[in-house]
């Protein structure tokens, strides 16, 4: 079974890709142990997990996504109540799975680990397994040898259970054939549409229609609770404005870093390479060498032959097509011999033998550009704007706490925090918790703050919240309206035309099925039909409703004809004119991809009924308390 896991890691990953939280890193010795009693977000089998476990997961699962986007994440998505409950949701599949594995007394040999840890490219060097590149990872995660290895041990025998439930996944191959035949299967259709606003001009409603509809649909007719707030944004754009620099500051920036703001020497050079790897054997070495040096004596002999020699000799694939030349290029792009050499040499010079990790070079430098620095006026303004954003940096590193600790300590009033910090107090218009923004921010926390009774009935400030990076913001409200319902005259009239539409498609429905209904008897049916088009299944032209009624129609007598009420209202009558059926050889490259697919499908799907049955073996309790109130970042 360990050999299977070792060899056939695709349905293993596909499986545990389900599962966020590495266990190799994260341990799972803690999973049998309990915690203080109470402080819990979840029991599986009677085995907690702590707030401490969860706090620790959630940083890191919100620390991944950061990464994966770049910075660039909405932080109340991050401190989300369904990105709490997704990363408890997968320390509970990690116990259950851990408890299973050793309750079935699954085993790893020393053995089988080393073969495991000896693969892993990040202890490697050069290809071969290192000891020290080994211990040297294994202590920058707080571990020794030790407890890495025995963490590694429970990790691979979670997955020989992962692994042995995605190998039950089996597809027919004739099943996997008739799937992608059906989907691949094409019908030329024409379309008649009955559109409801051909059908408004019917309808009647009862004078009493819309009170009627509002009385009893009182729900649906709720304002939520909104308010009107006044905010104030602290950060470094903030204090753009209440920070300068002199001109000597400037220049004295621009004199201390010239080569920023400068074109640096380039140089044009060409190359002969004679290839032999670093570690090649002593013979190759020598006679790659000798070589390089006859090659040496012929363009030293005769340089305007350079370029001819490098198309004939040269083992560089890149540029021996050029005659060698490889453009121009600065410090820092080449490996540091060949740089050196280049560097070294005079425009037309030819270098002695220059040995590199790639083998042995012959090197003429073609053309030099000069370094050259870009005029202070120039760059002045540029200079200028990152030094007051330098200084804005500092001062809101600085002041962030201040900020906070005002709009708390005078919680009364943003006024006092404003004039401290030279800040602008903004308003916003009437918002909703569900819908609201501050400041472009939809935060929510700082939402959440704003609806509490200790903002709206207390009006204290808000506490300042980080709304992004580098961003906080704090509010208070100014003006509340509770939840209400809305007045029967306000929605009159948005009522009688939602009852018109809905009295319309009632009668584009009645009219498509009698005029389907006709057409099934041989008769004609009145109405324009469409250009008619070639539709596969999962056709995003058609909706799903249509694409089942098109290809659910019988094909024995063509043209055959389908109707459906469409989700946006009225009816389509589909004509069906022809159907055309692939013919797939049994070796086509199609069919291996849809049959993985569906194998993922069903290996998920089993993995997924598996963990169900863990759960109703080790009873599970998720501390619903707890995990609303587990520490946020």
């Amino acid at each position: 079974m360990f050999d299977a896991v070792r060899n056939n890691k695709r349905i293993a990953q596909i499986i545990l890709a389900l599962l966020i939280v590495p266990f190799a890193f994260f341990g799972l010795d803690s999973y049998f142990t309990d915690g203080p009693g109470g402080n819990e977000v979840a029991t599986v089998g009677g085995s907690k997990i702590s707030t401490n476990e969860f706090d620790q997961a959630l940083r890191d699962q919100q620390d991944r996504l950061r990464q994966s986007m770049g910075g660039q994440v909405d932080r109340a998505m991050l401190e989300s109540e369904a990105m709490r409950r997704s990363v408890v949701e997968n320390l509970v599949n990690q116990r259950l799975l851990a408890m299973h594995a050793a309750d079935s007394s699954l085993v790893v040999t020393q053995q089988q680990l080393q073969q495991v840890i000896a693969t892993v490219p990040a202890f490697q060097e050069d290809g071969r397994f290192s000891l020290e590149r080994y211990e040297a990872a294994v202590r920058a995660q707080g571990m020794t040898p030790a407890m890495f290895e025995a963490r590694l041990g429970q990790d691979l025998r979670v997955q020989q259970i992962a692994l042995a439930v995605g190998q039950s996944a089996f597809t027919a191959q004739a099943s996997v054939q008739r799937f992608l035949e059906a989907q691949l299967e094409e019908r030329k259709v024409s379309e008649l549409k009955f559109l409801p606003d051909a059908f408004l001009a019917q309808v009647e409603l009862p004078d009493d229609a819309a009170k009627k509809y509002y009385d009893a649909n009182p729900e649906r007719f709720e304002r939520p609770a909104r308010l009107r707030a006044e905010y104030l944004v602290f950060d470094e754009n903030a204090l753009l404005n209440q920070v300068s620099v002199s001109d000597d500051e400037i220049r004295k920036f621009y004199e201390a870093n010239t080569a920023r703001f400068g074109q640096p020497e380039e140089r044009n050079a060409r190359h002969i390479l004679i290839e032999a790897a670093a570690d090649a054997p002593a013979e190759e070495v020598a006679k790659a060498s000798e070589k390089a040096a006859a090659l040496l004596a012929q363009v030293r002999a005769n340089p305007e032959r350079f370029a001819e020699l490098a198309k004939a000799e040269s083992q560089d694939p890149g540029s021996a097509a050029g005659g060698g030349e490889l453009g121009f290029f600065g410090r820092g792009a080449m490996v540091k011999p060949f740089e050196d050499a280049v560097f070294s040499l005079e425009k037309g010079q030819i270098s002695d033998v220059v040995r590199s990790d790639f083998g042995f070079h012959i090197i003429q430098v073609v053309d030099i550009k000069p370094a050259k620095a870009r005029p202070f006026e120039e760059v002045r303004d540029e200079i200028a704007e990152e030094l007051k954003r330098q200084a804005a940096s500092r001062r809101f590193a600085e002041q962030a706490e201040h900020f906070a600790n005002l709009v708390y300590e005078q919680a009364d009033s943003l006024q006092p925090a404003a004039e401290a910090l030279g800040l602008e107090i903004r308003q916003t218009d009437w918002i909703s918790r569900e819908e609201g923004s501050i400041g472009g921010f939809k935060n929510e926390k700082l939402l959440n703050g704003l609806f509490s009774d200790e903002a709206v009935k207390n009006g204290r400030n808000v506490e300042a919240v980080e709304v992004s990076r580098g961003t906080l913001v704090s509010a208070r409200v100014r003006d509340f309206e509770a939840a209400q319902r809305l007045p029967f005259d306000e929605v009159k009239a948005s009522i009688e035309k939602q009852l018109r539409a809905e009295e319309a498609s009632k009668l584009a429905v009645t009219r498509g099925e009698a005029a389907l209904a006709a057409l099934a008897k041989g008769e004609q049916a009145s109405g324009a039909w469409s250009e008619a088009r070639v539709v596969r299944r999962g056709s995003p032209e058609l909706a799903p409703a249509a694409i089942d009624a098109v290809f659910g129609a019988a094909e024995s007598k063509l043209p055959a004809y389908a109707g459906v009420a469409m989700p946006e209202g009225g009816y389509s009558v589909f004509r069906i004119e022809s159907v055309t059926r692939p013919e797939l050889a049994k070796d086509d490259p199609r069919l291996q991809a849809v049959s993985q697919q569906y194998q993922r499908l069903i290996a998920e799907r089993d993995f997924n009924a598996f963990l169900a049955s863990l759960r109703e073996r080790y009873e599970v309790e998720i501390n619903e308390a707890a995990l609303r109130t587990a520490q946020q970042p």
